[in-house]
């Protein structure tokens, strides 16, 4: 499944689905490897590029087998997700600092 079959009117099937989300999820381990948030940003900031270039190849191989929409909907999902959890974590010690 590639970024470019997202033109076809058939969605991804179970196996190709699955192997979306494990090229995914090692693509996302290795951001967190390498200290990276936003996907994004490893196209457009050289400083990013340089930190995550081990995880290049997994990049395209997370663009080769998931659809463009699905790219887009979990890198963004990934950081709302990171964004959440700070604000969680804002939020519990503001609130253990009003009980004290």
């Amino acid at each position: 499944m590639s970024s470019t079959s997202a033109s076809t009117s058939n969605p991804p099937n179970r196996a190709q689905r699955q192997k979306c989300w494990l090229v995914r999820d090692d693509y996302f381990a290795c951001l967190d490897s390498c200290g990276v948030i936003d996907p994004a940003t490893v196209d457009t900031k050289p400083d990013v590029r340089e930190k995550a270039k081990t995880c290049l190849e997994k990049k395209k191989k997370y663009e080769a087998e998931c659809i463009a929409s699905w790219v887009s909907y979990f890198n963004k999902r990934r950081v709302a997700a990171f964004r959440q959890e700070e604000y969680f974590k804002l939020a519990k010690a503001q609130n253990e600092s009003l009980r004290k």
